[in-house]
Parts: C-alpha cells; sequence; structure tokens
C-alpha cells in the first residue's frame, strides 16, 4: 500500500481541478487572452501541481522511507533525489 492511500480521494480531486484550469488554459489561448492573464493561471497551476507533489513527497517520507529504513533500506537517498527533483522543477 502507497503512502498516499489514505489521502488517495482527495490527491485525485486536486489532480483533477488541475486539469481543468490547464484546459481552461487552452481555451485562453483559443481565444487570444491577454498574456498576463495567462500567465497568470499557467502560474496559477503549476503552484497547484507543486503543493500537490510536496503532500506526495511528505506521505512518502512518513510512509515508505520509515518502512523502507525499518527494513534496512536506505531511503534518505531516494527521497533526496526526489525533493532536489522537485526544487529544480
Amino acid at each position: 500500500m502507497r503512502g498516499y492511500y489514505a489521502d488517495k480521494d482527495d490527491v485525485l480531486a486536486r489532480l483533477r481541478r488541475i486539469e481543468g484550469q490547464v484546459r481552461g488554459l487552452q481555451k485562453m489561448v483559443e481565444s487570444d487572452a491577454y498574456c498576463i492573464d495567462i500567465l497568470t493561471q499557467i502560474t496559477a497551476a503549476s503552484n497547484a501541481l507543486k503543493k500537490v507533489a510536496v503532500g506526495l513527497l511528505d506521505d512518502h517520507i512518513r510512509h515508505c522511507v520509515m518502512q523502507g529504513a525499518e527494513e534496512g533500506k536506505d531511503m534518505v537517498r531516494e527521497a533526496t533525489e526526489a525533493i532536489e527533483r522537485l526544487v529544480k522543477a
């Protein structure tokens, strides 16, 4: 079972909202919306994705890393690499 299992419905709902935001962006471009308005909405969608990512990372650390450490695995490196990817994004 994955660490986010208990929050799976919430994660899916957030991703569906983000999907709606991206569809809205497509419509904005199709209708020649003002550039700054499009950029504002891109920032909002990007921040929403980052929030989902941070939540998943938190679940990963609390569940997978802790469980792996109990099994003697070095899970810190995996978590650190995930954090690096998130920070670079």
